[in-house]
């Protein structure tokens, strides 16, 4: 299907975040900064899970796996919110645009599946520890975190055919820092009633389930630990799932906000910012949570850096 066929609009202009001139320096350098961190702390983590040994259970699996999605949601949106800040306003083709949009939202909606699958993994481990082994076994490890990329494209191909099914004939200037698709929206010439509706629901429907799935996991975990007769044995088992909790909540608080509250209830610059903390911040944050509030991939960070100082001097 050739988007020609559908708009006369050639490519679209995102105003970015601000037109200010001395903001848009100060901007520049911290989401520079963000973004140098996040493919530095996304990519140790990656490689120290891979390198550790003892790292290569079904819990850090996932996690290399979310540092992966992180990495690719961060990189298809940040570098061209950076290239905006620089020139103000940045032009894109309409093609581009769709490709931006759809590789965002496969790598968001991945993101929320790995997050529900990590929450069944600490159930599995903590609720039912004698069935670990069979329950999270590699293979079923591999299908989980495959349904989750699935998904994520799934997702990305409802919200493309919807954007393909629209036209554009009159302003093509995009008041966001990237091609969001509630934007795109507000140019469009053609009927939007029922358009806006079917990536609400399949988003919504995607956040409900795995929001079930996570909080289920966790009530039950709860009602684990609580059974706990040594002190020691609840602050390691509750101790294993605290940093997953704070990286879910951070991350569902925010797209929540976006894609499931009513659009009239907050304005484009609230949407603006929340939309940095989801698709810039938190892929920054999630490898410091992970490594700051995990004994054992602090424990392996140390002994590697142990390991390469001793190299350098040896």
């Amino acid at each position: 299907m050739e988007v020609g066929n559908h708009t006369s609009v050639t490519e679209f202009i995102l105003l970015g975040l601000t037109e200010d001139p001395t903001l848009c320096v100060i901007f520049f350098v911290i989401f520079l900064g963000i973004y140098v961190i996040t493919l530095i702390g996304n990519i140790s983590i990656i490689i120290l899970i891979r390198s550790c040994s003892h790292l290569h259970t079904p819990m850090y699996f996932f996690l290399s796996h979310l540092a992966f999605v992180d990495i690719g949601f961060s990189t298809s949106i940040t570098p061209m919110m950076i290239i905006g800040l620089l020139k103000h306003r940045l032009t894109l083709p309409v093609a581009s645009c769709e490709a931006q949009l759809c590789s965002g939202v496969t790598f968001g909606t991945a993101e929320c599946f790995l997050l529900a699958a990590m929450a069944y993994d600490r159930y599995v481990a903590i609720c039912l520890p004698l069935l670990y082994s069979t329950h999270m076994s590699s293979r079923v490890c591999v299908i989980l975190v495959g349904s989750c990329y699935l998904g994520g494209c799934v997702n990305a191909w409802t919200f493309a055919s919807c954007l393909l099914t629209l036209s554009f004939c009159g302003p093509n200037q995009v008041d966001h820092f990237f091609c969001d698709f509630s934007p795109l929206l507000k140019l469009s010439c053609s009927d939007v009633s029922i358009i806006e509706i079917i990536p609400s629901i399949s988003s919504g429907s995607i956040i409900v389930v795995t929001v079930s799935v996570i909080a289920l996991s966790y009530i039950c975990i709860l009602n684990t630990i609580l059974k706990m007769r040594s002190t020691e044995g609840r602050h390691k088992a509750f101790s294993t799932c605290t940093s997953h909790l704070t990286a879910a909540t951070l991350y569902y608080g925010t797209i929540t906000f976006i894609y499931v509250m009513p659009k009239s209830s907050y304005s484009t610059d609230q949407n603006k910012v929340v939309s940095v903390f989801y698709t810039v911040v938190i892929p920054m944050l999630n490898p410091l949570i992970y490594s700051l509030r995990n004994r054992d991939v602090k424990k392996s960070l140390r002994k590697q850096v142990s390991e390469y100082i001793l190299r350098i001097h040896s």
